[in-house]
């Protein structure tokens, strides 16, 4: 660089360091307004029921407002664009303006119109832009600039597929960390047409390795938070991953963004009270997720609607009772007939059976000996049904011919029972239907959860005994607080007997139902938390990733969790490892909206470098001929590497390559992927020599060095990635070679194979 460049640099640098200091003053002025605003509502209190709920709306705005800004501390601003015939414009991840309804932003949001230039102008179509910089911080100060001048002349040489080449390369040889950057700085274009689709509709959204899906899908959920604040807030998003290990590398991402309202979760998170964590045998979770357990559910619900092979005698009021079994036949087939859930036809069923009873009563109490006609009226046979109805023996035993029911229950004696299961599943195999048995008090696996919330559908709640619950609550809640204001208004006349003026106290003022509508509790939790405890949510936006793992059963339950269909949906059908999975989107799609989605393909391969993706591309061939790998944008200057020891040799091995990827990593990450049959064994060896190894079902990927089986691996990045013993990952799963092209494709610099066996055709390149 010349001496009169190397000054023009320094000035720009000092420049853009005085517009950054600007920008936080900005912020921190408001962060300040925020928080004066924050103290003074929580200061405050009593009111009416309206003024308290006006006042918790006010509340949730600025504590929102503040960790928004707080959150976007590190890297506020990022891009600046400049013009021929206007201002320059900077580009950052908060909107931030000198005044209130100032037109001329400081800062423009990353999300806003304005800023779409940043990630679309080429030197081919610049679209009024002459110059784009990036500007690299840390903290509040700015460290570099990459210019890149958008004419023909001086854009000549750059690469055509990506914007902001030196940024890109720069964000993509850094160091992982063990969590997920966002990469709001260096979105190219095909990304962005993603991120930025309207909100209606099912969008499909499939790219290989590297291609940067997750991180397309948390912008695109920050996008559409930012275009349809008002929807989407009530509503709320969610962002459904593989396992929780995923969901602990992404957390960071949205709040980096500006957003702090999303949920995120796992499936087996999605009925609330229940956390699915226990792993099980790939065919069950495979038998669970096929729709075939749909028949299999229902008949287990009709299986508790019974009557006796006889008839059952109960005392009433003193008096054997017989209720026979025709008696509740005829009530089970009425309360079946409108095709109501279970819990809510019990209604029925309770009402057929006291009806009947009440007529046996009459006729035997009522009858006219003369042979007329009977002698009870309409209002002694409501009353004798009432009296029926609160008969604590007769509502015993009509409990246990049609008890009310919990998903949890039916699937528990479901699961565990051999004659329930054969009922239930007759058109399944002895074989499947051991499979499906366990103990009864085994911990619930994420493939449960589908089948707890068709369950759930099955069963149904009724409504009048939860509004009878709360109505007698109120009811409750209304006389304590007669109570309370009875003595105080009787210690108002033993103390004021005497004096002749009229005080007011608290009786003169409210009555019980004001006092108890002023005290009742205001619901304060986001939209994302009281959708988390709430099966029938219904959520404005749903983004799922790794999509090609759900089974049939699990697009059900997300489907009744978006009535809308306004999804985006990222995977990659050459990845799918479970059975249970998919390996075309049509499969998934075409029952719930049938040839209604979009697919979007993302072919540019931003993580793996040239070197590991030609190896992958031999193991995505033998997936599938047809499919093609992405287009890997840099070279990582290092080999593929494998080596062939001896069995007994292995764990020793693996501790030598994993110290010598360590330290060519420096401070990145290291990931062993090993098969599932021998985790335990070489991670104890790993955890022994290798001081802050992390092993285990959820490992802590802020450790440097992690071993893991290829479904733990799913959506993460690493440095370097030792792949053990491949011939036994592929021998797993009847889907082994997408499970071992999952494994190659994990690295974004260095990759290893140690083996004992044969190395697998589909690695000959290594050889």
């Amino acid at each position: 660089m010349s001496s009169s460049a190397a000054v023009t640099r320094d000035d720009d640098l000092r420049a853009e360091q005085a517009y950054l200091t600007t920008l936080y003053k900005r912020l921190d002025s408001l962060r300040t307004q925020a928080d004066d605003r924050l103290r003074a509502i929580l200061l405050e209190g009593g009111g009416t029921p309206q003024g308290r709920a006006q006042r918790e709306a006010t509340r949730s705005h600025y504590a929102e407002q503040l960790a928004q800004m707080n959150a976007v501390e590190n890297g506020l601003c990022f891009g600046r664009l400049d013009f021929a015939a206007d201002q320059p414009r900077y580009i950052g991840r908060l909107g931030l303006s000198a005044e209130e309804h100032d037109r001329d932003p400081l800062l423009v949001d990353w999300r806003a119109p304005a800023a779409r230039p940043f990630y679309l102008a080429t030197a081919v179509s610049p679209d009024g832009v002459t110059r784009r910089r990036h500007l690299r911080t840390k903290g509040r100060t700015v460290t570099a600039i990459d210019d890149e001048v958008l004419d023909l002349e001086a854009g000549a040489g750059g690469r055509e597929d990506v914007t902001g080449e030196a940024a890109l390369l720069s964000a993509l040889t850094a160091s992982r960390t063990g969590r997920m950057r966002d990469i709001v700085e260096t979105i190219q274009a095909e990304q962005d047409e993603v991120i930025r689709a309207g909100l209606n509709g099912v969008m499909v959204v499939q790219g290989g390795p590297g291609t940067g899906k997750t991180a397309v899908a948390l912008h695109r959920a920050a996008y559409l938070l930012y275009t349809y604040r008002g929807q989407l807030t009530k509503q709320g998003v969610l962002i459904l991953g593989p396992n929780p290990t995923f969901l602990r590398y992404i957390s960071q991402v949205l709040p980096s963004l500006a957003e702090t309202g999303v949920l995120l979760a796992t499936l087996g998170d999605m009925f609330p009270g229940v956390r699915a964590r226990a792993v099980e045998p790939a065919a069950a979770a495979a038998l669970k997720g096929r729709t075939v357990m749909l028949d299999v559910l229902e008949r287990a619900v009709a299986d508790w609607q019974t009557v006796p092979a006889d008839y059952v005698e109960v005392d009433h009021d003193g008096y054997p009772l017989r209720i026979e079994r025709a008696v509740l036949e005829d009530a089970r087939a009425a309360a079946r007939r409108p095709g109501r859930p279970h819990n809510v036809a019990r209604s029925i069923f309770v009402t057929e059976a006291i009806h009947a009873l009440s007529l046996q009563i009459a006729e035997r109490i009522g009858a006219d000996p003369l042979g007329g006609d009977n002698l009870l009226s309409a209002a002694d046979l409501a009353e004798t049904r009432r009296e029926l109805r609160e008969d604590i023996d007769v509502q015993r035993v009509l409990f246990d011919f049609w008890p009310v029911l919990t998903p949890r229950r039916v699937l528990r004696e479901l699961l565990s029972d051999p004659d329930r299961l054969e009922s239930a599943g007759r058109e399944l195999t002895e074989a499947e239907r051991a499979l499906l048995l366990r103990e009864h008090d085994a911990r619930w696996t994420p493939a449960d959860v589908p089948l707890l919330d068709e369950l759930a559908e099955l069963l149904g709640v009724d409504d009048t005994l939860k509004a009878r619950q709360v109505a007698q609550e109120r009811r409750e809640a209304i006389e304590y607080a007669e109570g309370v204001l009875e003595i105080v208004e009787g210690s108002r006349s033993l103390d004021f007997e005497d004096q002749e003026e009229e005080i007011l106290s608290a009786i003169d003022v409210v009555d019980a139902s004001a006092f108890v509508e002023r005290h009742e509790v205001l619901d304060t939790r986001t939209a994302a938390e009281r959708a988390a405890a709430d099966r029938t949510w219904a959520f404005g936006h749903v983004i799922v990733d790794e999509a090609q793992e759900l089974s049939p059963m699990a697009w059900r339950l997300l489907m009744r969790r978006c009535p809308s269909r306004s999804m985006t949906v990222v995977g990659d059908v050459a990845q799918t490892s479970e059975l249970a999975g998919t390996t075309t989107w049509e499969q998934v799609f075409e029952p719930f909206v049938a040839q209604r989605w979009n697919l979007v393909e993302l072919t540019v391969n931003y993580r793996t470098p040239a070197e590991v993706m030609a190896v992958a591309a031999d193991v995505l061939a033998a997936v599938d001929p047809a499919l093609e790998p992405p287009r890997s944008v840099r070279t990582a200057g290092v080999e593929p590497w494998a080596l062939r020891v001896p069995s007994v040799a292995l764990p020793s091995e693996v501790i030598a390559a994993v110290r010598l990827e360590a330290a060519e990593a420096g401070n990145g990450r290291v990931a062993v992927i090993v098969p599932e049959a021998r985790e335990a064994a070489l991670g104890s060896a790993l955890v022994d020599a290798v001081p802050g190894a992390a092993v285990g079902e959820q490992p802590d990927l802020l450790n440097q060095v992690v071993l893991m089986t290829v479904r733990q691996a799913k959506g993460l990045e690493f440095d370097a990635v030792i792949v053990v013993e491949p011939d036994e990952i592929i021998a797993e799963s009847p889907r082994g070679l997408s499970d071992l092209y999952v494994a190659v494709t994990r690295a974004t610099r260095r990759l290893g194979v140690l083996h004992t066996a044969e190395l697998p055709k589909v690695l000959s390149a290594l050889a």
